[in-house]
């Protein structure tokens, strides 16, 4: 081996130490910073480990007595007994997806016109930009729980209320998502339509639209899943649905009908993400192939 050689292989071997050096400090800061960061979090939220402890047993005591007893010999009496009210649940917790599913329809149109001009590569006032995304952004920020006790303040109790909280939450983060899948549209078509005398709005729907519309799908279906969960909860401030028949059980100490009630939701669900996988998967690869 020649010199020149002995020296570039000396050369890369210092500087590949070096690297590994400034790596292994790199980790260490970042341990340490996140160290610092659970400690001070622990600390505000007033994390007591003995109690966290001495609490995880009653957790299990509390699952434990929401399991109804089963018998082979008397089966199918003692499931009649655990969902006595599974017709009312039911019309409950179809009309929870169906606030779900209209609370979505509308956040989707919604964010569909917002998201045009929250897109600073589509819209050419700056102003006009900043003012949709912080408008998107008030939508989205304020949790959905204190919108449905506004509009439950608002409009009394039932589903109206619980759907318009999810709607609003929905449509400011939907409308984040969309534009931010517009910054990435190919120019060249929406150049073309352009070029062809299109307007504004006609760019957008003939330009961008048809290059974007397989992920906004995507998305809303993710997030019809989502708004399927946080409708359920919404009952718990009178919003309608199945949420509130589980807040009485739970207030009641009834306990095989939490079980139950909460069963036929993590069913639903379940349905509900399978059937939205399936059909984003097959939005998705038709983008793809495309």
């Amino acid at each position: 081996m020649t010199l020149a050689a002995v020296d570039a292989v000396d050369r890369f071997e210092h500087a590949w130490a070096a690297q590994r050096r400034e790596k292994r400090r790199a980790v260490a800061l970042g341990a340490v910073v996140l160290t610092v960061c659970v400690a001070a979090s622990a600390w505000m939220a007033e994390v007591n480990v003995r109690n966290l402890v001495d609490g995880i047993p009653g957790a299990f005591d509390y699952i434990w007595r929401t399991v109804p007893v089963l018998r082979i010999e008397t089966f199918r009496t003692d499931m009649a007994e655990w969902y006595w009210g599974f017709g009312k649940w039911s019309k409950l917790l179809f009309e929870t997806v169906v606030v779900a599913g209209l609370a979505t329809l509308l956040a989707f149109a919604i964010a569909y016109v917002a998201c045009f001009p929250a897109s600073a590569n589509l819209n050419p006032n700056g102003w006009s930009v900043w003012i949709v995304r912080r408008a998107l952004e008030v939508a989205r920020a304020v949790p959905t729980l204190v919108y449905a006790l506004i509009f439950v303040f608002a409009f009394g109790l039932g589903a109206l209320p619980g759907m318009l909280a999810v709607m609003v939450h929905s449509a400011g983060a939907l409308g984040k998502l969309f534009a931010e899948v517009n910054e990435n549209v190919d120019p060249r078509s929406v150049e073309g339509v352009q070029a062809a005398g299109a307007s504004w709005w006609q760019t957008m729907r003939y330009g961008v639209s048809p290059q974007v519309m397989p992920n906004y799908a995507s998305y809303a279906l993710l997030r019809f899943e989502i708004n399927v969960r946080e409708a359920a909860v919404l009952g718990f401030v009178g919003a309608g649905g199945i949420g509130e028949e589980l807040l009485l059980a739970v207030r009641q100490f009834i306990y095989p009908e939490i079980s139950a009630i909460v069963l036929m939701i993590v069913a639903t669900v379940a349905v509900i993400d399978i059937v939205c996988e399936r059909l984003r998967t097959r939005l998705m690869g038709g983008a793809n192939r495309a």
